[in-house]
This record gives C-alpha cells, sequence and structure tokens, in this order.
C-alpha cells in the first residue's frame, strides 16, 4: 500500500489517478506552493506538480511577507489548497474532490517517469537571520537522501511500515521523512497530521504495524506528559532540536520503542543520525563528508547540491562521527564565561516541574539589538506548580551564576511553532508583553 487514511489502505492505482487529475487542475504556471495540511492531499498535490513540469514552492512559513516575497520570486505560482478558507494572496486551486465511482476504475493510470536532474523544489530558509533564503532541490537528490535514510532507519527490509508524523509536511523535515521517505522506500504514509497526544495515539493505533513516529522533541515531551496509555510503536524518529538522552529512555521504554536522531536543515537535507541512549555521537550520510575551517565548518558529497556551510557548533571525531555542540547563534559569552543557550535549556527543562522553557538573549543596555552585546539573559518557563524562585534555587545548582536568567518569566505555553522551533524573536517579544517578570534574586 502507498498510504493509509484511519486505517483504510490506498492502492497505488489510487494515487495515481489521484495525480493525473490534480495535475489537470494546476494551470499553466510553472510554480506550486503546496498548502494541502492532508498528508496524502500534499503528496497527490506535489507528485501532480512534477507529473506537469512544475515547482513546489516549501516556504518555512506563511506570513504575508512570506508570501509577498513568493510572488516577487516566483509571479505565476498558484496556492494548492484542501482549506475550505485560505487566506494566502495567491490565485488559488482547490484540491478536487475524488468524482463518484474514480475509487473504483483506477486501472488506466500510469507512473510518471521523472528525470532525476529535474528542479523538484525551492526550499525557503526560515529566515531568521534576515529574508527566507531560497535552496534548491532536485528530484534526484531527494531521493537519493531518502534511500540513504531508509537504510539507516533500517526500513528497508521487506516490510511495509506504516508512517505516521506530527510535523507538517511543508517543513523540510516533515517533506523528507514523512512524504519521500515512504514514496523513496516502498513504504507507507498516513495522511493525518496529529497534534495533541490523544490524536497522535489514535493515529498510531489506527495504522497497522510495523509503524514508525516521526515527531520532535516537543511533541514527545507533551506525550510522554500527558499520562496516556501509548501504542507499541516499532521506530520513533525525531529532529528540529537534540533530544535529551532522558528524554530518549523515557520515550523508548514507554513506547516499547528504538528512538533515533535525524540530523539535518534546510540548506542540506537530512545527513546524520544517532541513537541518543547510547551514544552522543552522529553518523553521517555515506558520500557526505564535514570538513572544519576554523569555526566554520562545510557538507559536501553525497545527494548535497553543493558546498554548503553548517550553522552549527560540530566537532569532528572521525571521517564520518561528529559531536553537535549546539547552534553558533547559541553561544553565549558573559563575563569570560562562555556557554549556549542549548546547554541552558537542558538544564532549565530538567528541573523537575517545568515542563518547558527556554533561554533567550537580552539586549545589552545601551545596544542597538540583542546581537550587539549580551550582557544578560532571560527565560520564559511553562511550570504550573512551581514558584519563580524555586526555579532559580534550583538553576543555581546546575548553571553558573552568571548565566542565571534576569529576567525569568512564568508563562502559560511558549510561542512555539509547528515543529517546535521557538524563534528568539518570539521569545523577547513574549518577554516585552504587558506581564510581571518573577524576582531574580
Amino acid at each position: 500500500m502507498l498510504a493509509y487514511r484511519a486505517g483504510t489502505p490506498i492502492r497505488v492505482s489510487e494515487f495515481l489517478a489521484d495525480v493525473s487529475r490534480v495535475s489537470g487542475a494546476l494551470g499553466a504556471g510553472g510554480h506550486v506552493l503546496n498548502v494541502c495540511s492532508d498528508r496524502y492531499h500534499f503528496t497527490v498535490g506535489f507528485a501532480a506538480s512534477l507529473a506537469a513540469g512544475k515547482v513546489s514552492l516549501l516556504p518555512a512559513t506563511r506570513t504575508p511577507e512570506v508570501i509577498a516575497q513568493l510572488r516577487r520570486f516566483a509571479p505565476d505560482a498558484v496556492c494548492l489548497t484542501d482549506e475550505d478558507a485560505c487566506d494566502i494572496e495567491l490565485p488559488q486551486v482547490r484540491y478536487p474532490p475524488t468524482p463518484a465511482g474514480a475509487r473504483a476504475d483506477t486501472s488506466a493510470a500510469a507512473i510518471p517517469r521523472i528525470d532525476p536532474a529535474r528542479r523538484a523544489a525551492w526550499v525557503f530558509t526560515s529566515g531568521s537571520t534576515g529574508m527566507p533564503v531560497p535552496h534548491e532541490k532536485t528530484f534526484g537528490g531527494l531521493i537519493e537522501c531518502m534511500r540513504v535514510e531508509a537504510e539507516r532507519l533500517d526500513l528497508i527490509d521487506g516490510r511495509s511500515h506504516a508512517v505516521i508524523a506530527t510535523v507538517p509536511p511543508q517543513h523540510m523535515y516533515g517533506f523528507e521523512a514523512s512524504v519521500l521517505l515512504p514514496l523513496a522506500s516502498g513504504n507507507a504514509l498516513c495522511a493525518e497530521h496529529p497534534f495533541y497526544p490523544a490524536d497522535v495515539c489514535s493515529a498510531l493505533t489506527a495504522a497497522p504495524r510495523p509503524r514508525i513516529l516521526i515527531t520532535t522533541p516537543v511533541h514527545l515531551r507533551a506525550l510522554v506528559a500527558a499520562d496516556l496509555p501509548l501504542p507499541a510503536t516499532d521506530l520513533v524518529v525525531s529532529a528540529t532540536a537534540p533530544l535529551s538522552s532522558e528524554l530518549a529512555r523515557e520515550v523508548e521504554q514507554r513506547f516499547g520503542t528504538r528512538l533515533l536522531e535525524i540530523y539535518g536543515s534546510t540548506e542540506t537535507g537530512s545527513i546524520a543520525v544517532r541513537e541518543p541512549t547510547r551514544t552522543a555521537q552522529w553518523w553521517l550520510w555515506p558520500r557526505v563528508s564535514l570538513e572544519s575551517r576554523g569555526e566554520e565548518t562545510w557538507a559536501e558529497g553525497g545527494h548535497i547540491e553543493r558546498r554548503t556551510r553548517l550553522y552549527d557548533v560540530i566537532e569532528l571525531t572521525g571521517p564520518d562521527r561528529f559531536l553537535l555542540h549546539g547552534r553558533v547563534a547559541d553561544l553565549v559569552n558573559i563575563a569570560g564565561k562562555r556557554s549556549s543557550l542549548g546547554y541552558l535549556d537542558h538544564q532549565l527543562n530538567s528541573i523537575p516541574g517545568v515542563l518547558d522553557g527556554a533561554f533567550f538573549h537580552g539586549a545589552a543596555a545601551g545596544a542597538a539589538a540583542p546581537e550587539a552585546a549580551v550582557a544578560r539573559l532571560g527565560a520564559c518557563v511553562v511550570a504550573p506548580q512551581l514558584d519563580a524562585a524555586t526555579i532559580l534555587a534550583e538553576l543555581r545548582r546546575r548553571i553558573d551564576p552568571v548565566f542565571l536568567p534576569r529576567p525569568l518569566l512564568l508563562v502559560e505555553s511558549l510561542p512555539r511553532n509547528s515543529t517546535g522551533k521557538l524563534p528568539q524573536e518570539a521569545l523577547r517579544a513574549l518577554a516585552m508583553a504587558p506581564s510581571k517578570p518573577a524576582p531574580t534574586a
């Protein structure tokens, strides 16, 4: 089977018939912004765009500013949507409903042949350091990367694995792991996009075994905290942020599973894997290599279209192994002492009773921007059963006092995006909102 919806299988012949039908509805333009929320609809739309000779546009967000940039980048773009009300300011193409009887007659569907060198998509960075930057992805490069990933995840074993994902298909990680990975490896994707823990459990229960959960540390933390019976799952895959070994062990125990982490970026796609309950080291894809030049690390080879800089602090430990020490932008230097936001976040979230929390760069007095100097750090914390004094006392036991957050704000939730990421700008905006900061001493 190619896909499942609520546990009901969707055959390859049905998929090909849907691709043929949708490709005819896309019009004459050369670019498609695919915002279908149903993962199967998105996959049909992506394949239909390829079959019709069009290029998919995959921005990280859909803010009016980003859509305006897309209009300038691809003036002929249309928006493929399966939503009843879509406010994106592009010519819209509604995902066409399946005609009555179409599922019964799919024998005429043919498999399109796609040139591996064909440009399949433009994937855009998040734009956290400026405007989103487009990166070209060829069909052959995408499929080569996913075939290697399938091998590293042990998914090519003659069985059809059902792939359930909590991440959206428009995000690079979700695009690769929940759409391209099943297509490239003969496994089956699931149409659902569950978000809340109960919905994730329902989607897993409905899918046949062997089944795989594609998710993020934020979603895993929520699943573990929800105190629900977690369905047996044959593999859990996490990405977008490093996973603590403590949470990884709890996930493996609660799901009765093995957990693997994927490392990659929008620019490179996925390039490495690790098993966090057994090692801190990452294992590179074959033919992908890393080179360190001072504080910079560059990736090339394999499916990577061109030599690309990685904006992470990486320590090479062998020709195909490395350690990850956080983002370059997350490094903190205060009073001559160095740390990273990732390390500080880990210590904060390790405090019993903290449900979620994150440090952020605070602006130095008189600085034009937070990046101009780091005189202090702030933190936002979700901990309904704790007060600020308790949290600060615990932090004093775990980190150097120069890194204590000033201010520390107790909030109801953090402004995470659909993949669990938390832009520094969003945290600073939350800190500036009218509220009473917790005492810091």
